[in-house]
Parts: structure tokens; sequence; C-alpha cells
């Protein structure tokens, strides 16, 4: 069991002084924004998941609007996405004024259920937002089939998904390439990598990969960096509406080593997912995580589905009590004050006919396992004890 006052959290930052050296570097320089160490970091991220273009922004919420806005939904427009996922999912459609239209999860995986995408679209859908929701891919060729009959952009929110993997064609290769139009990537702490807070937009289209750079820098048509280069005075100008999206230097740099670490991390979350699998299995009417065959997730979160009479938060009130920490089932967006009907114009339009009952079901009745690279097996031993104990309870 845990030390006396020592709680097992939920997630634990991998940083050491490599991070630190690593921040000084930019800060020595005395170019802390979005700058070389930037640059260098998106070179090194498009080259580690195979995609031609790689914009570093400030968050992963800035950078699913900016795809939204990249592959052009406008307002009163709708995109098909998923209710059961961090609000920033929902939240990216809402900010260019479109509605987000509601579909619901498989139960063994949480992400979005193709089969029922179709039904969904309408004349007004534009694109679907899909989620590789906690590092788990989400069936992206049903996904795309559907899109290209309808003609829809497809924007991957890989916020948890940095170094999953899908089987394509054959072949192993990184979420990120993207398959569809855009992936968005997350540097929260809570991800499997962080630079403190911070986003990645992939494209494989030129083109959209400009317009990113563009758009998170106020819609300024020379970068600073090149300004500051130059032997020639330039003035800039601001032809479209952009916003302040950057990542600074500081980040990147932290960024770039973070990346380093991404094998050995990946290495480790497998290892310790595989093990609560295997020593939870015996463990009566418990829900444990699914992983497709042609899917292999980088275990941002482990979420078991409680046995039916368990309430969610007795079990986690005894966990906490024991020293361990855990965390809900993943919320659902449609659920919140903010996203009440009547409280936002189309809500009545994101919700399908057949409502959420998977979704709903999983935010009430699983929960996330504390799971980290540096996790010990002895911290693992007694979250599976205190886990079971509460079950029991």
């Amino acid at each position: 069991m845990p030390e006396e006052n020592k709680v097992i959290p939920v997630a634990r930052v991998l940083m050491d002084d490599r991070e630190v050296e690593a921040a000084r570097r930019p800060i020595l320089s005395g170019w802390v924004t979005q700058g070389p160490e930037v640059a260098a970091f998106e070179k090194e991220f498009a080259g580690y998941v195979g995609a031609p273009c790689a914009c570093a922004v400030s968050n992963c919420t800035t950078a699913l609007h900016l795809a939204l806005v990249g592959v052009g939904v406008k307002p009163g427009d709708e995109v098909i996405t998923v209710s059961h996922s961090f609000v920033a999912t929902a939240n990216s459609v809402r900010y260019c004024g479109a509605v987000p239209v509601f579909v619901d999860i498989a139960p063994g995986t949480f992400n979005i259920n193709p089969a029922l995408i179709e039904k969904a679209v309408t004349d007004r859908t534009r694109a679907i937002l899909c989620v590789h929701q906690m590092g788990m891919p989400c069936d992206l060729k049903a996904i795309l089939d559907i899109a290209r009959r309808h003609s829809l952009k497809v924007i991957e929110d890989a916020a948890c998904a940095i170094g999953s993997e899908i089987l394509w064609d054959g072949e192993w290769e990184k979420i990120g390439r993207p398959r569809g139009d855009v992936a968005c990537f997350s540097f929260h702490p809570r991800k499997v990598i962080t630079t403190g807070d911070g986003g990645m937009i992939t494209a494989c289209d030129p083109g959209l990969d400009r317009k990113f750079r563009l758009l998170r820098q106020h819609g300024m048509s020379v970068p600073d960096r090149r300004r500051h280069e130059s032997k020639e005075v330039i003035f800039e100008s601001y032809e479209i509406l952009g916003y302040n999206y950057r990542m600074t230097d500081i980040q990147a740099a932290v960024g770039r080593e973070q990346l380093k670490r991404l094998p050995e991390i990946i290495k480790s979350r497998r290892y310790l997912a595989d093990r609560y699998v295997k020593l939870l299995s015996d463990v009566a009417e418990i829900g444990l995580p699914v992983q497709p065959e042609q899917a292999r997730s980088n275990w941002q979160s482990v979420c078991v589905r409680l046995p039916a009479g368990c309430r969610q938060r007795h079990v986690m009130q005894a966990m906490l009590d024991k020293g361990i920490s855990t965390r809900r089932g993943v919320m659902c967006a449609h659920s919140e004050p903010a996203y009440a009907q009547g409280q936002w114009s189309h809500s009545e339009r994101s919700i399908p006919a057949g409502g959420l009952a998977e979704s709903e079901y999983a935010q009430a009745h699983s929960m996330i396992l504390p799971l980290y690279p540096q996790m010990t097996e002895g911290e693992q031993d007694a979250v599976i004890a205190g886990l079971k104990n509460a079950i029991g309870a």
C-alpha cells in the first residue's frame, strides 16, 4: 500500500534535468516566443508521426479550432462528433458558430460508433470530428468511407494519441500522418508527453499548413523570425482575421526533449496496461478496455467499467481513502450546463433521436486508474488491491 500521507496519482509527468537544460537554452538565447525551437520541434514531430507538415500551437483546443476553420467549417454548419470527450472537442465546433451533432460511442473502445454516423449526416454537415479516446485509435477506415461518400472533411482529435498506432494496408503507422485531413495533439500534463501546455496540428496538404501558420499568428503576413533575420526593413500586413495561438520556444525546447523519451514512455505504459488487464481479469463483471486488432494504444489512460451495482463515487472515495487517486469516466459534453437545452441555439440538433445511452453509461459507470511511466509494480499492485476491495465493499 502507499506510504502514509502519500497518494498514488492518476498521472505524473516524467521530467528531469534534461528538460531543465532544454528550457535553459531559449531562455539564455533571448528568443523565448515562437522561433527556432518551435520550428525544430515541428520538424521532429512531423518526422516522428510520418506527416508532411506539423504546426505548433498553444494547446489542443486551439489546434481543433484552427483545424475546423482551416477545412472551411462556418456558422450554421454541422460537425458530427462525440459528446463523450473532454468538453474542448464540442467547444471547438461552437467557436466556429457551427453545431456539434453528437453520435454515441462503442462501449468497448469508448470511441465513436461508425455504424451511427451516416444517420446523422444532413445537407448541413461539413465535417466529422472523431476522437482517439484515451489514446485508443478509432475506426478510421470506416469513418473515412462515410466521409468520402458524403464529401465530408475528417479531423482527428488525437489529443491523447501521440505514439498510438493503426494498422493501415498491412503496415503499422503512427496516428498523426494523418489519414483524415487534419490531426490535432495535446501536450497538457495529463497527456503522454508534455510541454506544460501546447498543441500540434498535422496535415498532408501544405496549403492547409500555410493557413494554420497564418491563423495562429494574428493573420500576420510576415512571421517575426523572418523580419528579425532580414537585412532589409519589412512591413507586415494583416489580411485575414487571425488569432494568438502560438507556442513559445521555451515550451518547444521542452517538447523536443520529451519527444526523445516517447518510445520508452510508451513501452512502459503498454507494459503496465497489459498488467492491469491480466491482474483484473478475475474480477467478476468488471469491464476491461478493448484494443481492436488494427489498433495499438499508447494507453494514455486505462479506463474500466464497474460491475453492476457498484456506485462510481463510492468506489472512487473508498480508493482515495486508501491513498489512491482515480477519475470518473470520460465526461459527456451534452450533460453539462453549457450544453443544456435552451442555453445555445440549435441545441435540439445535437442529440440524435436514439439518444446517447452508451456515452452516458460510460461516464456514470467507469473510472480511470492511475497510470504513468515511472509507476512501480508495487504501486500498481496497491491500485489493483484497492479497486478489488472497494468493489467488494
